[in-house]
């Protein structure tokens, strides 16, 4: 068998999971979890387009930027970005979020699955101030169920053993949308410089 297309074809190959592993999947955060959400300064949010289409961002900021509001609410604040809005625009359409939270030289995960809709109230936005300027929004997360991931993939990958890193690479975006709409070289360098400058100068701000 080629293709799997069932869940009895995938249980053949993948046993059931342990009853112990199964009691770790929580419908609320306990004190480890508030702990470590402390500790995140990242995280991927995988939200759901109404197509089914799938998006996952990248979030960062300092450490503990997605904020407890309770143990079954989470903040996360919006800062500037490209603008394409994918997955903001997938919650208003289907409320659907996935979360994966990471911490540095850390093996285990946090996973959050749940429902999420935007703010953009002056006081909860001037909450998630960072450097003085307030989150443009803030996403609202009500979780379903969390759970630490092991750290196997983690160690697999060797993600965090700067051993094992290759060298350094730096992406072009210039290279990418030049040629898209009928520019040369010198703009493809232009919007490289561009993109250096919200690594740098521009970080907290699209002006």
């Amino acid at each position: 068998m080629a293709r799997l297309t069932s869940t009895a074809d995938l249980r053949r190959i993948l046993p059931e999971p342990r009853p112990a592993t199964r009691a770790k999947v929580l419908d609320a955060l306990d004190q480890q979890s508030i702990d470590f959400l402390k500790r995140c300064p990242f995280a991927l949010i995988g939200t759901t387009a109404p197509d089914g289409t799938i998006e996952v961002s990248p979030k960062g900021d300092d450490p503990g930027f997605i904020r407890v509001e309770d143990s079954k609410t989470l903040l996360i604040p919006e800062r500037a970005g490209n603008n394409l809005a994918f997955g903001l625009s997938n919650i208003l359409a289907t409320g659907q979020i996935g979360i994966i939270a990471m911490v540095p030289a850390t093996g285990e995960t946090l996973r959050v699955s749940g429902t999420a809709e935007l703010h953009d109230d002056p006081d909860l936005v001037a909450g998630l101030s960072a450097l003085g300027k307030p989150a443009l929004l803030a996403t609202r997360i009500h979780i379903k169920h969390c759970y630490f991931h092991c750290a196997r993939s983690i160690m697999r990958a060797k993600l965090w053993d700067p051993k094992s890193w290759a060298a350094p690479a730096r992406i072009s975006f210039g290279k990418i949308i030049a040629p898209r709409v009928g520019a040369g070289p010198e703009m493809a360098a232009e919007i490289d410089a561009r993109v250096e400058g919200s690594y740098t100068t521009r970080l907290w701000t699209n002006a």
